[in-house]
Formats: C-alpha cells, structure tokens, sequence
C-alpha cells in the first residue's frame, strides 16, 4: 500500500468518515487507476471494499497473534460448498462502522447501497449445505471460536441459470472475471497434490508404500476474511485454485506441439473450474473424484503444515487439531491422512488410526441416497490407488469389529462394509465417514433419529455413543439484519439490539403480539418490503404484482422431494375452481417460485418447465387476473432470498417426510414474520414446536404413516381415481390447454415420475390434506389481527434456530473448544 494505515485503528477506535473518505479515495488512485471523474459505480465499490478489507486485515493480525500465542486448539472446517452472499454490507456492519462508511460516501457524492448492489456473489455455493457453512463460520468468528474454512476456490460456480421458452438453460457463472477485492491470494503457501500413478511396495497393504509416476497438481491458496460481529475475531477460510506443476512442455511447444503443450495445464485448472460437475458421464464422475481429493490434500498439508509450527509431538495432534466433514462430500480427508501419516510419517498403522479417529467429525446433511456418495472401485484405482489399498484395509478392520459385535450376522456385515457389493464395486463414503469420526450429527431432531435407527443403525448399535443431533440455524445477521432492516429497525425499537448477538432477546416480543399498535407497525413493515419486491420484480420484467396479495413463496432447490409440483398441483386445481367459481372469496395470491434443477437432473428440469407453462396459462386469464399470479424468479442467490424471505406471507415446506434432513429456509422466513405451510419433516417439526401449533400450518402423512403405506404397496393411480378435483388438476396440467403449442412430450417425464415410476415422493398422497390446509390459510389471512399475531410470535420464537446456538453446540459438545478474543492476552 502507498499510504499509512488509519492511525484510529491502531489506537482501537473506529476510522472517522474522513478518514474513510481519503482512504476510499486513495485506493482509487493507488490500486485501480481512476479519478473520481471517470470512475464507475464498480470502481467506487471495488476502492470501498479495500478499505474495509485493510480494517479486517489488522484485526486479523490481533487475531493470528492470539491464537498463535495461545498455541489454540483449533476447528479446520471442510465443506464443497460457501453460500456467502455480498459481503460490502456485512463486513461493514460487522466492524461496525456502516454509517461512518455510508457518510463517507455521501461526501464523495455517492450512496452506500447502491454501491453494495454492484457486487456479484461469489461462486462458491448452491444451496442450503454452502450457506450453513457460511453462518456457521459467520457464528465461529462472532463467538471468538478458533476457526479455519476450507474450500475451492471455483471460477464459475454451478452456473447462471437463465429461463428460455419456459426451460432451464444454464450458462457460465463468472463471477470472478473482472477481479474480486475480498481474496488475498498465498502463492508463498501451495501445496502439491498427487493424482493416478502406479504404487511401489514390499509389505502388507498396513505397511508404508510408495506411491510413484504420479501426475502433480499445485494447490494454490486464497483467503476471504472472515468478520465477527460486535467483536475484533477475524477468522477466514481459505479456498484452493487448482494449476499445473508444469505450466508449459517447451519441448512439445518447440517443435509444434502446441496444444499438447498445454495439455497437462488444461487438466489441472480444470479442477477448481465448475461446483460440481455433471457425473452423469464417467469422465464427469472422474473430475469430481479428482476434485474432492485434491480439495482435502490441500487442506491437509495446510493443516499439518499449521500443526507442526505450533507443537513438537504428534500427540499433540488431536488435542489441536479437529477437522469437521461438513457432508459427505470432505470424506476422503480420512484416507489421506491415514496415507501421510503412514506412508510419508511412517506411523504405525494402529497409531495412525488411533489419531485419525480422534481427530474428524462428520456431519451428515442428507438422507437422499444420491447423497451418500460412493466411488466405484476402478475408478479409485485409476485415480488413487494408494487410497483404495487403505480402504480395503480399514473394511478388514471394520469386519473384525463386526464379528466381534454381531457374531454371524451377514447382514449387518453387508450394511456396515465400507466396500458396497456392486457391479463394478463402489466405496460408501458415508460409511468411512460414520467408521473414522469420532462424533456424527444429524442436523435435526428428526433426521437424526432416521439415521440412528435406520440409515447407519448397525453403527449405533457398535458405538451408540458416537452418534448425536444438532439442529441447523441461521445467521440473525446476514437473515435479518441485513436482509430485512425495515423490521430490524422496529424489532430495536421494541426490545432494543441486543437480539442481533442474542436471538433469544426477541421473546420480548411475546408481550407485544396482540398489542394493536405493534401489529399495525409490523404489518406496515411487511407491506413496505411486499412493494419492494414488487418493484424489483417488475424492474426485471417477472411481470406486476398487487403488493396487497398473499406472497405465497417456495425458495429452494428443485427437487421431486422438495415437492414444488405439488405446490404447482394445488394453485392448477385452485385456478380450474376459479373459472368456474370467480366470485370465490379467496385471498388474491401471488406465487413465486425460485431455485435451480441441477444440469443432469431431468424431472427437476421439467418441474421448472411446468411451472412456467401454469404461469402462461394463469397469467393471462381475465377471469382469474385479480385472484392468481404465478412468477419463477431465475437464478436464486442469497440476494434473491433475502429478498423474498423480507416480503413472504407464507413459507412453503412441503418435502415428503423424512427425506429433509433439516432445511434452513424454513428458519428464514419464520424469522422474518411468514407463516408457515409445512409437513411434519426436518427441522420443520421443532420451528412448529417452538412457534406453537396454532402458528403453524401442519399437513401431511408423517414418517410412520408413509411407511404403512409402502408396506401395503403404495399405488398412485389409486389415489388420482378417487380425488376428483386432483384427477382434474393432473389431467389439466399434462393436457395441450395448458402446453399450448408446446409439444405433449415436453412434461413426459414428470407424468412417468408420478404413476410409472410410483410417485416415490407421495406427491398424490399428500394432495388432499396439502389442499384443505390451504383453505385454513386463506381463513386466516382475511383476519389480519390474527395472521398479525401469529407472525409477529414466528418471529419472537425463532430464536433457538440462531446459527450462534448451533456454533456454540458445536464447539463445546463435539470440537471441545473454547472460545479465545484477541483482548485476552493472558496465557491460559
């Protein structure tokens, strides 16, 4: 840097407007080159977030030192997935100095908000596992937690998803082409990564081996700061690019070969390129195997070369270190570490063991089976087959562990073993996970007891101790605060600001949820963010909404089992009773769809598709113009969430039950005063718990139901014969008055998923009471001092779903840590 640092900062007070003024001002100089006379609005942001950035740099230095000094027991969090959002806003308001910024730039003629909307989300995240990872290292560093994220830095995300004709079509998220001012890259600290290659050795498979003519990958760090709120904790999370080892083979280029020249860098940076590449084909899976492992190698290195500059012994190791898989996903993080610590350390085996089974924790995020993931054995082989030798090795010894336990019994064997009997074989992922953690959490109540007793029961039945529960939260900052500050505004105002650090503080609005006053404030606050949307909406052409309709939202992944099709099913059936019945007295409703279809699923495509055509059709209907609006919002983000969390009226949670393990954008809109319609699943369960079942609009067959129902042999058509008015949505839906030109093939898929394939998510089932449910909805929206009461109670018992709560639980039941600030300076 060209100039001095604030000498505020140093003396630990805030920077003044002017001098935030004259730093924004320099970097714009300094860095990029510009005058305030030809600077763009990017320009202004981009100088504005360098200056904040150098004030999280200093407090991260007071951090490093603390923690150094402390020799800390640290978390090192592994996840695929950040779902941070824009970061201007939050980072300011973490150190606390937003309205000294936004001063600042008044000065220079400019507005702080529309500065932040210049901003592009980073790519590094889809949905709900990526934004949990972020709350919770957002938690971390607010609770002064010792904390490192781990992750790849990818260049263009899963995609931009853009609606063409009504279909999905996915392009090229580059979000990072025109440079991002957060990352503070460490080329000083890579790390090479092996791949392929062949092994040289003379034991047993437990013995040190050699692994030989590898192909070399260069892991090359980038850091994002990571801001606690109302404290000077700086933590980060480092992100790994991928590039070659050789850049360029002079040879080949010398005597013409010049695409095969580069061909090995073509490989390698294609690593860090795409979040989750489509391994619907084999080359597809084989990226995403190299790209998991290449993500823990890194880390790993990292970690250790951490470890060992702070201590001398490796059984100092686990006493240290705790490294958390967040999802399925980090698992081959054990493998590699039982390799370096027996291969390259030369370890015994059962030491070895002994201190990678003290050291990982696993959560598991899913109870879909495509979740769990496994890696067939050839593949393995190919890519690592030093890995695949360990995990046949640690299978023997699951075994033994087995027999011991449950002495003849084949098939708790077959559930256990890590090696699935397949054709080709595959690799449980989930099961190694389970084997090598000391603790596995589900991420609520519900979904931990399905994998206790269904999923890994013959694991809690050898170690019932391992296994525990903790429900997911959410960040009060990044989910209300920042994204709803009209109500921030009031909830100050009501119980003071304390909730911001404190969820719980918002009890005190108990008091106030029949109190006329406050109800006639809240429902302005919520009108007054419905108008918001409703510009923003028609600003981007989605089409005119009355702000005084019901906003009936479902934000979220596209996926059978999140169930937007019955959702869909329902507003067609009530569209068909409309033109026949238009002076029904109904709610007028607006509803509003977003969320991404991954690139190979096809049925979650065709949803997208559905709901496009129902729009069409309802959209342009006079009879029913004042009465239904249905509106797909492209390309979900955080900003489009927050959006929609601000303005909805009632939250749409509909999965089957059992299938969500927690879900997290249920705790969001409950938070923020919708009401929610929702089955007896995930985390849905205990926010019904917590609100009160009176403010809380349950449907649905339970766990135990649907399961008395497969037994008996569930049978769609039977359940489309009988229920007239779901006969006619179905009938409709797939028919060409709602295709129109379309072709009938273009929903095929989704009708096969219902009746031919057997509806395995109850979509059928769950139409009638899903309906009547409805229809309570409509009662109570009419009564606005009850839907205002039962809001305003949603948003004062949120608290329990605070992500500092789950942070907390965390790090005291399952990581054993303390919390250490950077005031503290006496040793411990």
């Amino acid at each position: 840097m060209v100039y001095t640092p604030f000498p505020s900062i140093r003396a630990g007070r805030p920077p003044t407007p002017s001098a935030l003024r004259e730093a924004i001002e320099l970097h714009l100089k300094y860095d990029l080159a510009k005058q305030p006379s030809n600077a763009t609005l990017r320009d202004w942001w981009y100088a504005t977030c360098l200056v904040t950035r150098d004030l999280m740099v200093e407090r991260r230095l007071e951090t490093f030192q603390t923690q150094e000094y402390h020799r800390a027991r640290r978390v090192y969090y592994l996840s695929m997935e950040y779902l941070m959002g824009r970061l201007l806003l939050h980072n300011l308001a973490c150190l606390g100095i937003t309205e000294e910024c936004r001063q600042a730039l008044q000065e220079l003629g400019l507005e702080l908000e529309r500065i932040a909307e210049v901003e592009r989300e980073m790519g590094l995240g889809n949905g709900g596992l990526g934004r949990l990872a972020s709350c919770i290292l957002d938690s971390l560093a607010t609770l002064d937690y010792p904390a490192v994220g781990y992750g790849i830095l990818y260049q263009f995300g899963l995609f931009h998803q853009e609606i063409v004709q009504g279909y999905q079509v996915e392009r090229p998220d580059e979000w990072r082409e025109l440079g991002h001012p957060w990352e503070i890259s460490r080329p000083e600290l890579a790390q090479k990564v092996s791949l392929y290659g062949e092994l040289k050795r003379s034991g047993l498979p437990t013995d040190p081996a050699q692994w030989i003519a590898t192909t070399e990958v260069v892991g090359i760090p980038v850091d994002i700061l990571l801001p606690g709120y109302g404290t000077q904790t700086v933590n980060f999370l480092r992100l790994w690019m991928s590039r070659s080892s050789r850049e360029l083979d002079l040879e080949a280029f010398n005597r013409g070969g010049y695409f095969e020249a580069v061909r090995e860098k073509t490989f390698c940076e294609s690593i860090s390129k795409v979040l989750y590449p489509n391994d619907k084909t084999e080359a597809g899976k084989e990226l995403r195997l190299v790209q998991q492992y290449f993500f823990v190698a890194c880390s790993l290195r990292d970690i250790l070369r951490r470890f060992w500059r702070e201590n001398t012994r490796w059984e100092d190791f686990p006493k240290k270190v705790v490294i958390h898989l967040n999802d399925t996903h980090p698992s081959l993080a054990i493998v590699e570490l039982m390799r370096i610590l027996v291969d390259e350390q030369e370890l015994p085996w059962d030491r070895a063991w002994e201190l990678v089974s003290e050291t990982f924790s696993y959560t598991n995020h899913t109870l879909m089976p495509e979740g769990l993931e496994k890696w067939p054995v050839p593949l393995l082989q190919k890519v690592l087959p030093r890995h695949l030798e360990i995990l046949y090795a640690l299978n023997h010894r699951l075994m033994e562990w087995a027999e011991k336990r449950f002495p003849g019994d084949g098939d708790k064997k077959t559930t256990l073993s890590l090696i699935e009997e397949t054709t080709p074989k595959s690799v449980r992922m989930a099961n190694l996970a389970v084997m090598a953690s000391r603790t596995v959490n589900g991420v609520s109540r519900l979904h931990s007891e399905l994998l206790r007793s269904r999923f890994f029961a013959p694991f809690a039945e050898l170690w019932p101790d391992k296994f525990t529960s903790v429900t997911n939260g959410i960040s009060p900052r990044t989910f209300l605060l920042m994204a709803n500050p009209r109500l921030a505004g009031l909830l100050n105002r009501a119980v003071g600001g304390e909730w911001v650090r404190d969820l719980e503080k918002l009890r005190g609005l108990e008091e106030l949820a029949e109190d006329s006053g406050f109800q006639a404030a809240y429902l302005a606050v919520k009108e007054a963010n419905k108008v918001e949307l409703s510009n923003w909406l028609l600003q981007r052409g989605l089409g005119s909404v009355d702000p005084h309709s019901l906003f009936d939202v479902q934000a979220k992944r596209i996926h059978e089992y999140k169930r937007q099709h019955l959702n869909l099913l329902r507003i067609v059936a009530l569209y068909l009773v409309l033109r026949e019945r238009p002076q029904l007295n109904v709610p007028p409703r607006v509803f509003v769809f977003a969320g991404k279809a991954a690139p190979g699923y096809d049925v979650a495509k065709r949803i997208i598709k559905a709901i496009h055509a129902v729009a069409a059709r309802v959209n342009s209907d006079p009879v029913v113009k004042n009465k239904l609006q249905v509106l797909f919002v492209p390309n979900y983000s955080v900003d489009v969430a927050c959006r929609l969390i601000a303005a909805a009226d009632l939250s749409e949670q509909i999965s089957t039950a059992g299938t969500e393990a927690s879900g997290t954008g249920n705790m969001k809109f409950a938070l923020n005063g919708a009401l929610t319609i929702g089955t007896l699943d995930g985390a849905n369960v205990e926010i019904r718990e917590e609100v009160g079942e009176e403010n809380f609009f349950s449907f649905g067959h339970t766990v135990e139901e649907l399961q008395e129902l497969r037994r008996k042999g569930y049978q769609p058509k039977e359940w489309y014969e009988k229920d007239p008015l779901l006969r006619r949505a179905i009938d409709w839906l797939f028919s060409q008055e709602c295709l129109g030109n379309e072709s009938p093939q273009a929903l095929e898929p989704l009708r096969k998923a219902l009746f031919e394939e057997g509806d395995r998510f109850f979509v059928l089932a769950d139409f009638r009471p899903y309906w009547e449910r409805q229809q309570e909805v409509d009662v109570a929206f009419f009564n606005r001092r009850r839907w205002a009461k039962m809001a305003i109670l949603n948003t004062a018992r949120m608290g329990r779903f605070s992500s500092d709560r789950v942070a907390r639980e965390y790090a005291t039941r399952l990581w054993r840590l303390s919390p250490l600030a950077c005031a503290n300076r006496e040793k411990r």
